[in-house]
């Protein structure tokens, strides 16, 4: 069984082995625990001290730990095994033109290609070197074989190379490379090519006076993750969205609003053209009963301020649903898991996805989460620390499976 948070980083011996620090980097960001695997070669060009210190993890150099001290009443667990049935992907990047012809031809001399053989998690590769050696036949001969078996490659770029020439051969972008290999390990798969999926994200902003306003910590980041996942499995996507710091999600369409009110209005909108409404938005409770024309002086503040409620959006949606799936969200710091049944039960949701906020990992601003994804019928999922982008997948998977067995009844 993979831990849906554990990826391996191979680098070989390569100049482009430094990139790979920050490819940890962003790995790690986008919520990915990372054990990195030097070859022997790789070491000349990038420490394991360096990438031990980022990783937080003890950096594997060699095939077997002659230090390591065993017991015999122990359980002795092979590590390339071991680390092998608990990744969910392996990236190895850069890849050599000997790192290829080993994998392609299953010579295991060393932890990284024995643990390419010991692997069925998505494996992805971004090869560099010198644009001859990347063009040679045997190389691409290799190439083809390993495509053949399923191996995901990121082929090198046009660039100037170490050796003062240009020509295909520099290590792809970074980001690409990050893109590439969460879409391989999350399945790049299309099946929600049938529905319409409107997603809330971010914040509300409730004005108190022209330069104030109420709000609260969301990011967005949970509703954007959503929103590209379900344009990325097919699902044409409708994203309303409270004031972020976010990039619009490619293919998407996007609505922009500030208030609970506007976002209600263009909610309920476009609701009527939708099949599943996912609300992963942090609507604002309150509101100023009477927003203020001018900005309120300290001096003059009576210290007393009438809020009311703003709107029930999944109330008001209620009203109005026919076939739709509805899935709500509950982020709550205290008794998570209670109110949030509660709150399916109350709103007339088919499922809730559920996080408490306190918990390390979870809540506001962060590229991970830690949630429990409960449907009415009775199915409950809990996801421990994993990244929003996996979670928001995961929630994808579990819509699916409710909607046929919603079908079959």
């Amino acid at each position: 069984m993979s831990n849906s948070n554990l990826i391996v980083l191979g680098i070989t011996g390569c100049i482009a082995a430094y990139k790979s620090v920050e490819l940890l980097r962003l790995l790690q960001k986008s919520g990915f625990e990372v054990q990195v695997v030097l070859t022997e070669h790789a070491k000349e060009f990038v420490t394991p001290l360096t990438l031990a210190s980022l990783s937080q993890k003890s950096v594997i150099t060699k095939m077997f730990d002659s230090d390591k001290q065993i017991n015999c009443k122990e359980t002795i667990k092979i590590d390339h095994i071991d680390i092998a049935q608990n990744a969910t992907g392996l990236i190895i990047a850069p890849a050599t033109a000997n790192c290829l012809a080993k994998l392609a031809n299953g010579i295991a001399d060393d932890f990284l290609s024995t643990l390419f053989l010991a692997s069925s998690a998505p494996t992805i590769i971004a090869p560099a070197m010198n644009v001859q050696m990347w063009n040679n036949s045997i190389v691409q001969e290799n190439v083809s074989k390993l495509r053949s078996v399923g191996v995901k490659f990121i082929d090198p770029e046009e660039g100037y190379l170490a050796e003062g020439i240009e020509g295909q051969g520099r290590m792809a972008n970074l980001e690409t490379i990050l893109d590439t290999s969460v879409k391989a390990i999350n399945g790049d798969i299309q099946d929600l090519t049938e529905e319409t999926i409107l997603v809330t994200a971010g914040p509300t902003c409730e004005d108190l006076d022209p330069v104030r306003f109420l709000t609260n910590r969301s990011s967005g980041k949970m509703g954007y993750a959503i929103a590209t996942a379900a344009q990325e499995r097919g699902a044409k996507t409708i994203l309303v969205s409270g004031p972020t710091n976010l990039p619009t999600p490619p293919k998407v369409s996007f609505f922009q609003v500030r208030s609970a009110e506007e976002m209600g209005c263009t909610v309920l909108q476009h609701f009527p053209d939708s099949t599943i409404l996912i609300k992963a938005a942090a609507v604002g409770d309150f509101k100023l009963e009477e927003i203020a024309k001018q900005k309120i002086k300290k001096k003059k503040f009576s210290h007393n301020i009438t809020l009311v409620p703003t709107i029930d959006i999944l109330s008001e949606l209620i009203k109005h649903k026919e076939q739709q799936i509805l899935v709500g969200f509950a982020a709550e710091t205290e008794k998570a898991h209670k109110i949030g049944l509660q709150k399916m039960h109350d709103k007339g949701l088919d499922m809730i996805v559920i996080n408490d906020v306190t918990q390390q990992g979870a809540g506001f601003d962060l590229d991970t989460n830690v949630v429990t994804i409960i449907s009415k019928n009775g199915k409950e999922l809990s996801i421990g620390r994993s990244s929003k982008a996996k979670i928001a997948h995961t929630i994808l998977d579990q819509i699916i499976t409710f909607k046929a067995e919603t079908c079959k009844n």
